[in-house]
């Protein structure tokens, strides 16, 4: 089990631009990642993937699909859920208010 070396609002940290918000005129539900934390993009399931960027506080995400991976520690539990965000990118599903232990979404293939 890991804990995804997120950043609180007290951390310093380069942050990334945010998800386009052409998602949001599509109709697409978004859902937010908890506040006061700068969550980390990885380039898939685990935090041993390539860090893509980090969110800013205040992000809602899409999911547009969810994948097992490695178990991860975060404000809503401990989960081996992540979440695919965009292509390529996904987020550990602990830091994401999806108010369900469980899938949401499709299985990414």
């Amino acid at each position: 089990m890991a804990v995804e070396e997120v950043q609180s609002e007290s951390g310093d940290v380069s942050v990334s631009a945010g998800l386009s918000e052409s998602a949001d005129s599509l109709g697409v539900q978004r859902y937010p990642v908890a506040p006061g934390y700068r969550v980390n993009v990885r380039s898939g399931p685990g935090t041993n993937y390539r860090l893509i960027k980090v969110l800013p506080y205040g992000s809602r995400v899409p999911i547009n699909c969810q994948k097992p991976g490695e178990w991860v520690s975060g404000p809503y539990g401990t989960s081996n859920l992540w979440d695919n965000i965009a292509n390529g990118q996904f987020i550990a599903d602990a830091y994401v208010n999806t108010g369900s232990d469980g899938y949401v979404t499709i299985r990414c293939s």
